[in-house]
């Protein structure tokens, strides 16, 4: 920025603010959460680009094409675009294998909307490390600023060396060129704000911290009864997991620990039933049919003795995901790592209390005895003893039933959405030579 432009920005404020180009390239945002690399961070792009477009800003949304036919634009929304681009073969691929497809993605791109080489964006916000290299290369074309979400860092969702051994060189190497590379990161927590930081030596005045959000007109109590009924769900206690399939949720720990507690359950009450919501389910005359990850999880169930007292459902709409949060009476999230835990708003949202595991952002969202309980990750004996007091203190539930919702209504879209905005205007204007005042 010249003196001159920035004389401007210090009199007149930020340069405007119309169009701004979303990257997610290896996963839609319209994806079901649940379904293969689905999660969280596609309703994140899905529910900030609305959001955006309620403030009167266009997003285009973009993401690799992977069936031939999907149509290359759709319009989701006024002021919402999905572009689907090809880069490699119009398949579902895992997403270890795109980075070499990252150059066409951003050159077909660039011929999808750009008018004479020009792209008519003033900044472009990439999720995931690929799209923030594919925001990297599309820098070539036009200097856009770049901002930056990894929702995951390899490096800090395992400890130590495991993170090398079970994560691509590839991914390593361009998160950390990311961290000096983009105008702007944000963070989704304090933690993950200092361990770029400290660890990944990130320069702490492009970084902002600002928690995803979560829809609380969607995402509200419902009754108990009325929603176990609308589901189909029977009486007595019920736990509820909903998320992706992958190492990383903990979802072996969670079985062995409903074994646990099935074992130590008194003799002379109804049983509690796990209902399971992730992967994908295929009902057929001949039964239900699971895909490969959900099956595994299955037969993991099964090795244990636990399938009876287990509904594995698949991933199920959005729509619905408040009924089966309010017909629960815990929700639990055992994972290894989160950088925000979605699931975990979504459920003290609905009035539903959270047995957490004490990890990345999960320790920020979920408050021990407040809004539910925290354990230590990969103790499938205590997550058992806390499902265990969860479900058999009735008056501990009710205390944590009323702070989940005072809790989660913090995260709310509406303020999510002004420090993003915030956070762009800062990049644009580049006021003060700093980009976030306040970085913690």
């Amino acid at each position: 920025m010249s003196r001159h432009q920035a004389k401007i920005a210090q009199l007149f404020g930020p340069p405007p603010l119309h169009h701004v180009a979303m990257l997610s390239v290896h996963t839609s945002p319209l994806e079901q959460p649940g379904n293969r690399d689905a999660g969280g961070m596609n309703v994140y792009v899905r529910e900030l680009a609305h959001h955006l477009a309620q403030r009167g800003i266009a997003v285009d949304l973009f993401t690799r094409r992977q069936h031939p036919d999907q149509p290359v634009v759709l319009h989701i929304e006024p002021g919402v675009r999905l572009f689907h681009v090809e880069a490699g073969p119009p398949m579902p691929l895992p997403k270890e294998q795109l980075f070499c497809y990252l150059p066409e993605f951003v050159t077909n791109l660039v011929f999808l909307v750009g008018q004479g080489g020009m792209l008519p964006y003033e900044l472009i916000h990439a999720h995931y490390w690929l799209s923030g290299w594919a925001g990297f290369l599309l820098r070539f074309y036009q200097p856009i600023p770049l901002v930056q979400m990894f929702h995951t860092l390899g490096e800090l969702k395992w400890p130590g060396e495991a993170a090398f051994q079970r994560e691509p060189a590839i991914r390593l190497q361009v998160e950390r060129r990311l961290l000096s590379l983009a105008d702007g990161i944000v963070a989704a927590n304090s933690d993950e704000r200092a361990a770029m930081v400290e660890t990944l030596a990130a320069d702490p005045e492009r970084i902002c911290t600002v928690p995803p959000g979560v829809d609380l007109e969607r995402f509200r109590p419902f009754p108990q009864r009325a929603a176990r009924e609308a589901l189909g769900l029977p009486d007595g206690p019920i736990g509820l997991y909903v998320g992706r399939i992958d190492p990383i949720k903990g979802i072996d720990t969670l079985l062995v620990a409903w074994r646990w507690l099935l074992d130590r359950w008194p003799l002379d009450s109804p049983k509690p039933l796990l209902v399971f919501i992730g992967g994908q389910r295929q009902d057929t005359p001949a039964g239900p049919q699971y895909d490969a990850d959900l099956a595994g999880v299955v037969q993991h169930a099964d090795a244990l003795g636990i399938s009876a007292f287990v509904r594995f459902l698949g991933s199920q709409p959005r729509d619905i995901l408040p009924l089966y949060y309010s017909a629960a009476d815990l929700c639990v999230v055992p994972s290894r790592y989160e950088s925000f835990g979605l699931v975990a708003v979504e459920a003290m949202a609905c009035g539903t209390p959270v047995i957490a595991t004490h990890v990345g952002g999960l320790r920020f969202t979920v408050e021990h005895e407040i809004s539910g309980l925290v354990v230590p990750p990969d103790n499938s004996e205590e997550l058992a003893a806390a499902l265990l007091r969860g479900f058999r203190d009735h008056q501990l539930r009710t205390r944590l039933q009323v702070g989940a919702r005072q809790a989660a209504v913090r995260y709310s879209w509406d303020g999510v959405t002004n420090e993003i905005l915030t956070f762009y205007e800062r990049i644009l204007s580049k006021r003060e030579g700093t980009i976030c005042s306040t970085p913690s």
